[in-house]
């Protein structure tokens, strides 16, 4: 009981109400639109819950991220999705591995549930964007060859998952808006698999609340971002 008084502390009452509301959206949308595939009601549960540890730079939303890759990978196989499958097992599991160590070794004023926040410069910002171009190119003659459905938004996934989990990796403040990119992208693709099956509304859903959720990471990351700029490292 204890520990999720503390649990309760640690979040303010916006964000509480936040997790809160994405979750009953999510179970309310999967009542009436779906009651069959658990396993997406699953994913987009634990999805959640992943965003808002992030959103406070906590390493654990990173451990929840690798739970939520796995889950999503077995669903977007389901609507032949290849590319979001490949993406989320082949890259965003892997990449969130990787974050999860970098944000546990750089713990901000040694608190191991805020990651110190970190400026990119130009340079690095340009590797990136090449970076994320030669991946792009890469995995569309992947996906063509997997005849991935609805490639041309599956190819724009794999740009924007890049993007996202490299910022990610690199504990900048613009990964969320990589995210909420992501998002906006995985809306469209589920809403096209929506209008063959309208169980997967539910997916649509709840990336709606995860692009809600991301949008609020980024403006919390400034939050830190200034504060710890304030308050220098002892």
């Amino acid at each position: 009981m204890e520990k999720i008084k503390k649990m309760l502390r640690y979040f303010s009452a916006g964000e509480l109400i936040l997790w809160c509301s994405s979750v009953a959206l999510i179970v309310v949308s999967f009542c009436i639109f779906d009651r069959t595939n658990w396993l997406t009601l699953a994913a987009s549960l634990v999805g959640a819950t992943s965003l808002i540890f992030c959103a406070k730079g906590n390493p654990a939303g990173q451990a929840l991220m690798i739970v939520f890759s796995i889950l999503y990978a077995i669903i977007s196989f389901t609507f032949a999705y290849y590319g979001e499958m490949i993406t989320y097992l082949g890259m965003t599991m892997p990449m969130a591995i990787v974050a999860l160590v970098s944000w546990l070794k750089n713990p901000y004023n040694g608190n191991k549930s805020e990651v110190k926040v970190n400026r990119l410069k130009v340079k690095e910002h340009i590797f990136m964007w090449l970076l994320a171009a030669a991946v792009t190119a890469a995995f569309y003659f992947i996906l063509d060859a997997f005849d991935t459905a609805n490639i041309i938004p599956s190819t724009i996934s794999v740009t924007t998952s890049f993007v996202a989990v490299y910022l990610t990796f690199r504990r900048s403040p613009l990964y969320a808006l990589g995210y909420a990119a992501n998002d906006v992208v995985l809306i469209v693709l589920w809403v096209l698999a929506t209008l063959e099956n309208v169980a997967y509304l539910s997916v649509v859903i709840c990336f709606i609340m995860f692009l809600i959720n991301d949008l609020y990471g980024f403006i919390n990351w400034n939050r830190m971002q200034k504060r710890q700029n304030l308050q220098p490292e002892q």
